[in-house]
This record gives C-alpha cells, structure tokens and sequence, in this order.
C-alpha cells in the first residue's frame, strides 16, 4: 500500500501540487475583502454558475425523469383504450350490417358469436356460443351479412362446432351467378379452388360464386365469393378457378346459424362423400 502511494504520488505530483495551491488560493480569495478581490470572486461566482447550469442541463437530458414516466404510462393506457373502442366500432359496424341482412333474409336466423378459433392449414373450425338448447342441428349452415361462412358440424347443448370455408373437409356444390356453371368447390390448403371447369364454359373474372340448387347441405343462391383467378391445364382443356370469399373468415366474430334442417338421408350421403 505504501509503494502504491508512493508511486502516485511520484506520477502525479505536478497535478496534486495544482490541486493543493488551487484550494490555498481560493481560500485566501474567499477572505480577502479588498474591492479587486470582490470583483474577481463575482465573476468567478457567475462562470461557475454558467458552467453548472450548462453542466445540469446536460446531466438531466440522460437523467430518469419520473412525469416523463408517468406521461409515458398514461399513453400506454390512452393506446389500450383507442385500441378498444376501435374494436368495439368494428363489431358494432359488423352487428349493424348483420341486423339490416336479417331484416331483409326469408330465411330463419339464429345469432351466435365465435368464441374460439381453431385453424389449421386445412382445417379450419370454429366454436360458437349456441347449441342443441338454442335449437341447432348438426349440418346447418352458417353464413354472416357478406356471404356463407360454413356448415355446423357437431352439437352440444350449449355449443357447436363448424367447419368453414378454410377446411379442405368441406365441399360445397355451387354455381355462376351469371352463366349458371355449375362445379365443387374445395379448400386446397392455401386457396378455394373449383377444379375442372371446361375451357369453353364463359368463366370470367369477378363472375360471383353461390350455392348451387344441386346441394343438400346449403339453401341454393346464397353468396359465396368471386372468381380471382383461373389456370388452365397443361392440355388446355379445363380450367382450376380460384375463389376469393366475399366473408372474412379469420375476422369474423358474429355470425347467423340458417335454421334449416336438411333432409337426413340426403344430407348423410352428401356428408359421408365430404369426410
């Protein structure tokens, strides 16, 4: 310890020797009270003065302010709730169209909401808040104010499962709106595909898609989507049409159950075909 204070001392002796004659003479300056002395400690009051100032506006600019804290959760919680009526303005937008679609509909319609989302790549499902207590059956459709959403599939009293357009489970009979072409349409993972229309048959892009009065599960015209794409085959000869739906289906949340029961023995043979 000796020799580490020694070897200090030695190294920075000119810098300890100013240390000490600077405290020794602002001492004596701060008890001088000739008028010379006066204005030499004013002035050395005021740079230092400028200097700290500068030197504390500075070290705040790094400093933790706590009202910058608060103000920053404030705007945390200003965000949540912006966030909140968004979505509440969202599904009232979406109750609102679905209120005008039922007043409009012959059909009898059973409102329900989605309250889980089970999808995969091929097969999409959803959970909705009505059951065998609300009147449902299994193989009723389900469709919200845009278009068809997809078919009840299982029951329990107070829920059901259904099985949209996104599950390559599903095949639905349907049409063109405008030349009457008739084909199945499927889910094939990424996109809803009728396959195998005739190259000759007037498809055209933007032509809507609906049921078909050939399906048992689903009442015929109701609307489905629109034509996006069409491929034809390596002969030319037939086309695969891509299908764009006119329903949200990831976004949707509030839905109408069609209280329609088919026919069993023709909907358990078209259900059989589907699995």
């Amino acid at each position: 310890m000796r020799n580490f204070f020694r070897r200090l001392v030695s190294d920075y002796k000119e810098y300890l020797l100013l240390v000490v004659l600077s405290i020794i003479s602002l001492t004596i300056l701060a008890q001088n009270e000739k008028p010379t002395a006066k204005h030499l400690k004013t002035f050395a009051l005021g740079n230092f003065a400028v200097v700290n100032e500068i030197t504390n506006s500075i070290v705040s600019i790094f400093k933790r302010d706590e009202s910058s804290d608060d103000l920053r959760n404030e705007n945390a919680h200003l965000m949540l709730e912006l966030n909140r009526l968004r979505k509440y303005h969202i599904e009232n937008e979406e109750l609102r169209s679905m209120i005008a679609f039922k007043d409009t509909s012959n059909y009898p319609l059973i409102p329900a909401k989605i309250i889980s989302k089970l999808v995969t790549k091929s097969q999409g499902n959803f959970i909705v808040n009505r059951g065998s207590n609300n009147e449902i059956r299994k193989g009723m459709p389900v469709i919200n104010a845009n278009g068809l959403i997809g078919l009840i599939m299982d029951v329990t009293e107070n829920y059901s499962v259904v099985q949209n357009l996104y599950n390559s489970n599903l095949s639905i009979a349907v049409t063109l709106q405008r030349t009457n072409v008739d084909g199945i349409l499927n889910y094939d993972g990424n996109n809803l595909i009728i396959k195998d229309i005739p190259t000759t048959y007037d498809v055209q892009i933007g032509d809507i898609i609906e049921t078909s009065d050939f399906s048992s599960l689903f009442p015929p015209s109701i609307p489905i989507g629109i034509v996006s794409k069409k491929e034809s085959n390596i002969l030319g000869l037939l086309h695969n049409i891509t299908v764009e739906p006119f329903a949200n289906i990831s976004a949707a949340n509030n839905l109408f159950i069609l209280k329609i029961i088919p026919s069993k023995q023709i909907n358990q043979l078209e259900m059989n075909l589907i699995k």
